[in-house]
């Protein structure tokens, strides 16, 4: 194994898993909007064009104004915004035909820009957990602490697929190393949990990440670094 970069502090990676048994399919775009004000009839045409089962969004810049034109046919549209904050926002549209629901958690915090939706299968099947997060780049050590809490209570049981921007520029994916306290305890949280990053390059100038464990879950993902971009397979 090569060693961490200069300033790096590495964090032990998890051994490979094997899925086993029958296999979710869920075909996903994930787009970091930088505002979704005039970007609205793009996204339609995108999610249309390429039958997307989820579409999950950041800084979506949303407010009460938007409650009519946010709307798609075809998809249920689950959304949180911090009142008063711009720049902020994420929202899930998830096809219309799939059971699913907001979770209502109690650890839920202002502070802590997380949205949850869990999509009920069928047959017996486990249920699919699908996570979108927007962390600010100065969000202290205690909203921290509720998202690692709200991220380890979701991954215990569920097949698990979360992503996000988190604003950790010095996290560094290759090593699963970081600089910072603050990061390493992200990487912590994510070894912690058996989560597996997706995403070896970052969006924009963003630090965007896409983990998803391997309970009896495959996902097809597509990164769009912001709408006006091309979509780029992962």
């Amino acid at each position: 194994m090569e060693a961490p970069e200069n300033g790096h502090v590495g964090i032990r990676a998890s051994p490979p898993k094997k899925v086993v048994g029958s296999i979710a399919q869920l075909k996903c775009i994930y787009t970091n909007a930088h505002s979704m004000s005039n970007k609205q009839e793009e996204l339609e045409a995108t999610v249309q064009q390429e039958n997307y089962d989820i579409v999950a969004i950041t800084e979506t810049w949303w407010d009460d104004s938007h409650n009519w034109s946010a709307a798609m046919d075809g998809y249920k549209l689950f959304r949180r915004e911090q009142q008063g904050r711009r720049g902020d926002g994420v929202a899930l549209y998830v096809r219309e035909s799939f059971d699913c629901l907001e979770l209502d958690d109690d650890d839920d915090d202002d502070r802590v820009e997380c949205l949850w939706v869990r999509i009920q299968r069928k047959a017996n099947k486990a249920d699919i957990m699908v996570g979108v997060c927007c962390r600010p780049p100065n969000q202290d050590k205690e909203a921290d602490k509720i998202f690692y809490k709200q991220l380890g209570k979701v991954s215990q049981s569920l097949a698990l697929v979360f992503l996000g921007n988190f604003n950790l520029p010095d996290v560094c994916w290759k090593y699963n190393a970081a600089k910072r306290k603050q990061s390493r305890r992200f990487l912590e949280c994510v070894e912690g949990n058996f989560l597996t990053q997706l995403v070896s390059e970052p969006a924009r100038e963003d630090r965007t990440c896409c983990l998803q464990t391997e309970k009896d879950l495959w996902v097809m993902w597509w990164l769009e670094a912001a709408l006006g971009i091309v979509n780029m397979q992962l």
